[in-house]
């Protein structure tokens, strides 16, 4: 009998990829995205047409206010989501505990449908800088989960799934390309233009672009530039 999945999906690369990879495992895939504050929407379309074309059985977008802090570049308009900058300082565009709510968030789904199975698109390339992108930090939520849930301590064990977690993008994209992913349909820029073209020239767009070079594939991304 096939398992249900929650899917932490935000419509960007590395999320299909891991939805992909979910499908493929034989999960039924309930995807969960997040209108966070964050500067554009364009993610959350992107989002829903992919989960569209997923044949997802259920597609949520649920609503949390990370705006209502700030101090991140993705989220407070007072700060510019800067170019790529090559630092091993944690970026300004960290948005702080995002994960570890988002995840929070994804627990409660899944235990309220009975899926004891959470994917999350995190990769090697995140968590050299994002705290909450660490393997330890996996670890310790699952630990959490198990912990701090009626079902986790009636022996329904939840598990958290990070793919992705040990490639780097262009290893993602060509893992993703064996899975039929159209990255034509995917949106991974920090910030894009009114448009909803890509900006080029941010982190992700650089380790997008970097990737699709690397894996030899050509990049279906829309710059602006």
């Amino acid at each position: 009998m096939q398992k249900k999945a929650v899917i932490l999906f935000s419509g960007g690369l590395d999320s299909t990829t891991c939805l992909a990879i979910a499908k493929d495992l034989g999960f039924i895939p309930y995807t969960l995205s997040f209108s966070y504050g964050q500067k554009h929407n364009f993610e959350l379309e992107a989002a829903k047409r992919t989960a569209k074309s997923f044949k997802v059985k259920e597609h949520r977008v649920i609503s949390v206010n990370l705006d209502a802090f700030g101090g991140s570049a993705l989220t407070d308009k007072s700060i510019d989501v800067p170019n790529f900058q090559s630092s091993k300082d944690i970026p300004v565009t960290y948005v702080p505990a995002r994960n570890t709510i988002f995840l929070s968030i994804a627990l409660g789904y899944a235990e309220k449908i009975g899926a004891s199975d959470i994917f999350i698109g995190i990769n090697a390339v995140d968590y050299s800088g994002y705290p909450d992108c660490r393997p330890e930090f996996l670890k310790a939520f699952e630990t959490v989960a198990n912990l701090a849930t009626k079902k986790g301590i009636e022996g329904f064990n939840f598990n958290i799934h990070a793919p992705l977690l040990d490639l780097d993008k262009a290893d993602i994209i060509k893992k993703g390309v064996s899975l039929g992913v159209d990255y034509s349909k995917t949106t991974s820029c920090y910030r894009l233009d009114d448009q909803g073209r890509a900006c080029g020239s941010c982190d992700s767009c650089h380790y997008r672009k970097l990737g699709f070079e690397e894996a030899g594939i050509k990049d279906p991304t829309i710059y602006s530039n």
